[in-house]
Parts: C-alpha cells; structure tokens; sequence
C-alpha cells in the first residue's frame, strides 16, 4: 500500500507538470482535469520490460537531447538491431523526466530512444518537429562518429517517431520524412481546426498531413475519458493509403498509462509495435495483426486495423 501511495504522488506531479503547460494552449473548454484522467495503477497492467538493462545519457555533442539505450552494447548489429525511436512529450515539453519510465521500458527491448531535453540557461520553450527531426540526425552522424560506443550499432534505416498529445501531433509533422518508416500517435490526432478560434502557439496537423505519411500507423487513445479519442479516431478513418491499427483503451483517460511505473500498459503497445514494424518481431505483431490478435480479443480495449 504504502508503495502505491508514492508511485500516485510521483504520477501526480508529473501530470501537473504536463497540463500546466498544455492547458494553456489547448482548445477552448478543455481543462487541466480532462487532461490529467488517467488509468488507476491499482490491478492495471504491469509494464514489461525487455532483455536489456539500459542507460540514460545526455546526447553527445547535442545537449537539447537525450538518449536511453542497452548498457551493454555487443549485441549490436551482429545479434540484434538498434532502431531509433523518436519520443515527443505531452504538452509538447522539451524536459522528458516524466515520460522517461515509458521511454527506459521502450529501449529495454533493443532500441535507442532519443527524448528532447532541456539547455540550462536556454529560454523556456515547447519542442518542436524540428526537435525531433534533429533526433534523427543526431542518431546518423552518431552512428559514424569516431569514438562513439553507438559506431556502427544504430539501424539507421529503421526509425519510428511516437509522441502523446501535443508530441503526438509532431509525430505526425516529422512522419512524412521519408526516413522515418513508421509513427505511434498516442492520445492525439490531426484536426479540422476552427478558423474563429484563435490560433495555438505550435503547429497542430490538419487532414491533408495524412496524405505524406508512407509508413504504418499506430493510434491509441484513452477511450472515452479521453477528450482526443474522436480526433485520433477520425484520424485513423482518414488514412486512404497506408497501414493503420487504432485501439481505445477503456478508462484509460488522456494521460492513460504514461506515469505508471516503466509506463505501464502503453508502454507495452508501443514496445511491441516498434518490435515488428522495426524488427520483424512476428510474436510482438500479434498483439495487433490477426482476428485473434492480443488487443482484438481483450475486452479492455476496442480496435480497428486496415492493411496490416
């Protein structure tokens, strides 16, 4: 009990963090309440870690990232890959604390996972696409670098982008990059913006993004306690070309399972996802392809999925 105690008021403050700066730049009527539901820890799924230990560093030579990755690293390429992994936060924040048991639990699974990070002295900002397009270059030049542990072992022609929310909404932007072969948008969505509202501080995607996307896409949502479930929705029912899958996790809210311990629950989907599409992992893809597929058949969650 007392362990579950600490773990809420760890989550709490990260989501006060998060909504303090989205809550400002969301559409009119939505609140920092809506943007905090979130599924109960209590008897939720448990995040599963992958095989490897990991470790988190600033990135070299770029301090506005950071890096998780496996400690060790002779593994690589010769018995496994390492793809990138993009991450955008919630509310867009360029600091990835609080996202980064979801980030540790993806790159547990053999990936490198570059999040945004805060330059000390730097004026307070949002990351932008820019951010995570950066994210890609840097995992390029790094992979040729002299002296880097990461020469030679980064999949470079294997990268995802995935964001939640705001950071959702840059995957979206920085899918059409035609190095990136496949995006994860979580709780968020391209939108039908009203021209009478007034315009927010970063670009939100409209419909006609979707039609530079190349790769598969993953949507998921928090259901109906998630006020972006319409919008990631009707993004799913608008993509005409490219593989998609859609789940709405029930009860999960907007904030779903991210402050979990290791992210929990959607840390898992979005492990397995990058794990097939990224490393061809048959047992990872049936948690979404098949009529028998794992999320098909839980009764938690309600899904679609078109040309996988």
């Amino acid at each position: 009990m007392r362990k579950n105690i600490i773990l809420s008021a760890a989550a709490a403050a990260a989501l006060l963090a998060i909504s303090s700066i989205a809550s400002a730049q969301l559409p009119q009527g939505i609140t920092p309440d809506m943007i905090r539901t979130a599924l109960p820890v209590e008897g939720a799924p448990l995040a599963e870690k992958g095989q490897y230990e990991v470790s988190t560093e600033p990135a070299f030579g770029s301090p506005g990232h950071v890096i998780v990755h496996p400690s060790k690293l002779d593994a690589f390429p010769k018995k496994d890959t390492l793809p990138v992994i993009a991450w955008g936060n919630g509310g867009c924040a360029i600091d990835s604390k609080a996202f980064m048991g979801f980030m540790t639990t993806v790159a547990s699974h053999g990936f490198l996972v570059i999040g945004t990070a805060a330059i000390e002295g730097a004026p307070r900002r949002q990351a932008n696409a820019d951010d995570l397009r950066g994210a890609i270059d840097w995992a390029d030049k790094e992979n040729k670098r002299d002296g880097s542990p990461l020469k030679g072992k980064i999949a470079v022609d294997k990268v995802a982008v995935m964001g939640s929310s705001c950071g959702g909404f840059l995957s979206i932007e920085v899918g059409a990059d035609p190095r990136v072969k496949t995006i994860g948008v979580f709780n968020s969505g391209v939108t039908k913006r009203d021209p009478n509202t007034p315009a927010p501080p970063f670009p939100i995607p409209g419909f006609e993004s979707l039609a530079k996307l190349h790769g598969p896409v993953l949507l998921v949502n928090g259901h109906t306690k998630d006020f972006m479930m319409a919008t990631s929705k009707a993004t799913y029912d608008g993509l005409d070309k490219v593989p998609a899958f859609y789940g709405a996790r029930h009860d999960a809210g907007h904030s779903a399972t991210f402050f979990h311990p290791g992210g929990g629950e959607f840390a898992n989907v979005a492990s397995s996802w990058a794990l097939w599409q990224l490393k061809g992992d048959k047992k990872a893809g049936a948690m979404f392809s098949g009529k028998k597929c794992a999320l098909c058949t839980n009764p938690n969650w309600d899904v679609e999925s078109k040309r996988l």
